[in-house]
């Protein structure tokens, strides 16, 4: 085998090993709506596969997701948005009922396909109320610039602070 050509296929398989990997799954109540956050690394551009699921009484129910079929009574319920590495899942009138593991889990076509899951324990009365601060954090980039152009602002006497 040529050692050029061994390298090649060694990165290859290394960038789509190390393609995508769930950070962290965090979740909170909007109203009487369970948020739930997955924020995630990408480095491919390969598409991304995506899967929200709820084991309760050691059975997995699909919520919502580009790999399994969501199941009938979660269909109505579920809203979903997605932005640079953060898909976030709403579950609607959410009850004691729905307690249980949620599961976020991405997937990356290749061969073999990876896999990359976090989980998270939700219990109604231990779930604490989503604040305006975390929408904030999710996306620090705009804080950063609004802090350097009042320092910039400021250096030209365009305003006083």
């Amino acid at each position: 085998m040529n050692p050029a050509l061994g390298i090649a296929l060694l990165l290859a398989v290394l960038q789509v090993s190390q393609g995508q990997k769930v950070t962290s799954l965090t979740a909170c109540l909007v109203d009487q709506n369970l948020r739930l956050d997955c924020r995630y690394d990408n480095t491919t551009n390969l598409p991304i596969q995506y899967e929200f699921s709820l084991t309760r009484e050691k059975k997995k129910h699909v919520l919502y997701g580009t790999v399994g079929v969501p199941e009938h009574m979660y269909r109505s319920r579920t809203n979903f948005t997605a932005r640079h590495n953060i898909k976030v899942l709403y579950l609607a009138n959410f009850t004691t009922k729905d307690e249980g593991i949620y599961t976020c889990e991405l997937r990356l076509s290749g061969q073999p396909p990876t896999i990359s899951n976090q989980n998270v324990s939700v219990l109604r009365d231990k779930l604490v109320k989503c604040e305006g601060i975390n929408l904030l954090a999710q996306n620090t980039s705009w804080l950063l610039l609004l802090l350097l152009s009042l320092s910039l602002l400021q250096a030209t006497d365009f305003i006083s602070l």
